[in-house]
């Protein structure tokens, strides 16, 4: 199947912004994504990323939430967690000393997944980590 014309599934999650959450995003992520071989990073990725919108931005607030994407196609999956902003900065990938206690997510997430992109907008920000299924000749991912 040609790259341009592959169909890809996208599902859909909206979670009050309450840390029990996060593994309800995670199950959700697990049972979607059932006998992939990138299912476990995907999983790994919605965990950290729902978890810094709830503890870093108005998602964790009282009546905060945040919203889940996972899209498939033959040749990446792509996972996304919108906050509901309220900082102002917006989500980067920072490299911590091992020993630090914060501030490792994003960079374990961007360790793990082929690209990561963060989209600010007036509503918050979108984190999506890329995890591409296959190689391109030479070895390099899609």
């Amino acid at each position: 199947m040609h790259e341009y014309t592959s169909t890809a599934r996208v599902w859909g999650l909206s979670c009050p912004g309450f840390p029990e959450e996060v593994s309800r995003a995670r199950r959700w992520t697990r049972d979607i994504l059932r006998g992939s071989p990138l299912a476990e990073d995907a999983e790994l990725i919605v965990s950290e990323l729902s978890a810094n919108a709830i503890l870093h931005t108005a998602s964790g607030r009282e009546y905060g939430s945040f919203h889940l994407a996972v899209a498939v196609s033959a040749q990446v999956v792509a996972v996304s967690v919108t906050d509901d902003g309220g900082t102002a900065t917006a989500p980067k990938v920072e490299h911590q000393d091992q020993d630090a206690e914060h501030g490792r997510g994003l960079g374990m997430v961007s360790a793990i997944a082929h690209r990561v992109v963060v989209h600010d907008s007036d509503q918050g920000h979108t984190v999506t980590a890329e995890l591409y299924s296959v190689a391109r000749r030479g070895g390099h991912p899609c």
